[in-house]
């Protein structure tokens, strides 16, 4: 199967429109059959979160945009491009009294893979693969 886009929005770069975007990347996974939201939830809102918060998307007429693709029946790509900033997207460890910088390591743990790339005009993709198979919980019966 070859990605096949669902959704791709574009909107500004303000924290308010954080749950914005997990609400419509959740709806377009669920429109297309897929059932786990957890992931892609958890993914869309670090990725949009950390592009207001620390690229250049987060400032006055700033922009973000996602793009949600499916890459099999169930494992769906999240790409969010922002404005650039001068440092890479990276995971980093956070002391046990930090308040932040978990994001990346819970979108590491919570995806399939996830990258990051250069987007024209000198913007910056990061990417995420998550799945979207509802698991059963122990004991339970399918």
């Amino acid at each position: 199967m070859s990605d096949q886009v669902l959704v791709e929005l574009t909107f500004p770069g303000v924290a308010a429109w954080v749950p914005l975007a997990r609400r419509w990347v959740a709806d377009a996974l669920v429109a297309a059959g897929h059932r786990d939201m957890d992931g892609a939830r958890l993914v869309t809102s670090e990725l949009v979160g950390n592009a207001v918060l620390h690229t250049a998307s987060g400032r006055p007429g700033g922009l973000v945009m996602v793009r949600v693709s499916q890459v099999a029946e169930a494992v769906a790509r999240i790409e969010v491009i922002d404005q650039g900033a001068k440092t890479s997207p990276h995971p980093r460890r956070s002391d046990d009294d930090e308040c932040g910088g978990r994001g990346l390591w819970a979108v590491q743990q919570s995806s399939i893979s996830w990258g990051t790339r250069n987007a024209p005009l000198r913007w910056n993709l990061v990417w995420a693969e998550v799945s979207t198979l509802e698991l059963l919980s122990a004991g339970a019966s399918p």
